[in-house]
């Protein structure tokens, strides 16, 4: 795993009207050190939207509706996981929330028939003026990801 990349696996409280899950909160500084902004996208199925990467905000991903591959790609120079790169599923099927700190390029492929929605919460918010988004080609060759899906 990527250095710094954190995991929370989200818990459901079922009953039968529904369920009621937290996403983060203000006591879990592990998570977000400092809240900027949350955000809201769509992408319809098949669509791969990456790479990018900031300087100065971490980002905190969620898909609480659809599924996507997410692809994490380490550029920090003094990280000990420099140029590791991480795969994570995340959607209806895993509900994850996912810190990706500053440095690390991210992308996601949707996966399945149906869009994919992301929420995500970052510790800055964005400047229109100054934007804190670098960023990479989708075939990048460095990064040398392949999004095709490999059937088995």
């Amino acid at each position: 795993m990527i250095e710094g990349v954190k995991v929370k696996k989200l818990l459901k409280h079922c009953d039968d009207r529904g369920f009621f899950a937290e996403l983060v909160r203000d006591d879990e500084p592990e998570l977000l050190a400092k809240f900027g902004q949350a955000s809201w996208s769509m992408s319809y199925p098949g669509v791969i939207k990456a790479f990018h990467y900031h300087e100065k905000q971490d980002d905190l991903w969620f898909f609480p509706s659809g599924n996507a591959q997410v692809v994490l790609y380490d550029l920090r120079e003094n990280s000990p996981t420099k140029g590791l790169t991480d795969i994570y599923y995340m959607g209806e099927e895993n509900p994850i929330m996912l810190l990706i700190p500053k440095g690390i390029a991210h992308g996601y492929r949707v996966l399945g028939e149906r869009p994919a929605t992301i929420i995500y919460f970052t510790t800055e918010s964005y400047d229109p003026e100054n934007p804190d988004e670098k960023r990479i080609s989708w075939n990048d060759k460095e990064i040398g990801f392949n999004w095709n899906t490999k059937y088995k």
